[in-house]
């Protein structure tokens, strides 16, 4: 008996180790990894049920290790890096940010009538496939947002910035999936608007999902100093490395994690709460406040959309 829960705890822990190794080496690792990692606070079940087994199977490494993984593992779910301190200068513009993957363009009718009950400044629109693209030019009033940057494409290809703003056109960033970006003179402040949507990181294809978030990661670089909003569904959370580095590249900050919503799922949009990820994101320049955050439900997507309420500051000294 002792000997059957020496083997449970120890491939329990084996498992978590390798996880949670890679978390504390910075690095992603080779499928599985990155997929765990995208679940990592889930990890502490295994990590706890491991506790008993090891217990009862009083060998000294298991009594050792099994506590251990699990504190290094709790010590990861905290919020990733510092907390950003308050934005320089006054408040010059407030303005509500929705960034949804609707699957593609499954769930269209359903950000529509969330467009018209919430009323954002700015959306943000991943797996905008061509049925999407015409039923946003008809159901959405051009009089309710006059300027818009959409890329046309099949299933997940297709992408959409609408705004109340004026908008000139960036080249925004290259990838399989549309990446349109856009400039908006906002509260006497030129903001830099960014979609994001790189591949997801399936098995056999890391190599195109590590690709599509450091092209992200060079426009975080490249706006760095720069009030800048960069949104969408990011197919990663603050457990990838390569998610962090497009953070750290660029000065930003997750709108979640200061509006409450820190770990809110919005991944899978059919698990039930609390399961699943947080991998839409709403990232911001320490230009902006954050006043809340919400996760909204839309039907006919796999996804939840992300509501934020922003405070433009005006920076100086």
């Amino acid at each position: 008996m002792r000997s059957a829960a020496a083997w449970t705890a120890g491939a329990l822990l084996a498992v978590v180790s390798v996880v949670v190794g890679c978390r504390a080496l910075d690095v992603d690792g080779p499928t599985p990894v990155p997929q765990l990692l995208a679940f990592l606070p889930w990890l502490l079940l295994p990590a706890g049920l491991a506790l008993l087994p090891a217990a009862f199977a009083r060998r000294p490494v298991l009594l050792v290790w099994a506590p251990a993984v699990l504190a290094v593992t709790g010590w990861f779910v905290r919020p990733y890096g510092p907390e950003p301190g308050p934005p320089r200068g006054p408040v010059v513009a407030r303005l509500d940010v929705l960034t949804a993957n609707v699957e593609f363009g499954r769930a269209t009718p359903d950000l529509i009538a969330t467009v018209r009950r919430e009323r954002p400044d700015l959306v943000f629109v991943q797996e905008c496939d061509r049925g999407c693209s015409a039923s946003l030019a008809s159901g959405v009033p051009r009089r309710d947002y006059p300027y818009r940057r959409i890329v046309e494409g099949d299933l997940a290809a297709g992408s959409a910035i609408l705004s109340v703003y004026p908008l000139s056109g960036t080249a925004g960033i290259p990838g399989t999936l549309a990446m349109p970006g856009a400039e908006t003179p906002l509260g006497g402040r030129t903001v830099r608007l960014q979609l994001a949507h790189p591949l997801p990181p399936v098995p056999g294809r890391l190599g195109a999902w590590r690709a599509g978030l450091d092209r992200v990661r060079a426009w975080a670089s490249g706006s760095r100093g720069t009030p800048a909003i960069l949104a969408g569904d990011f197919n990663a959370g603050q457990d990838h490395a390569a998610f962090r580095r497009v953070l750290d590249a660029g000065g930003l900050h997750d709108s979640a994690r200061l509006g409450g919503a820190f770990r809110t799922p919005s991944w899978p949009a059919a698990a039930p709460r609390p399961l699943g990820t947080q991998i839409d994101h709403v990232l911001v320049s320490d230009d902006f406040g954050v006043r809340g955050a919400r996760f909204l439900d839309l039907r006919g997507t796999d996804h939840r959309a992300l509501l934020v309420a922003l405070d433009l500051h005006k920076g100086g000294p």
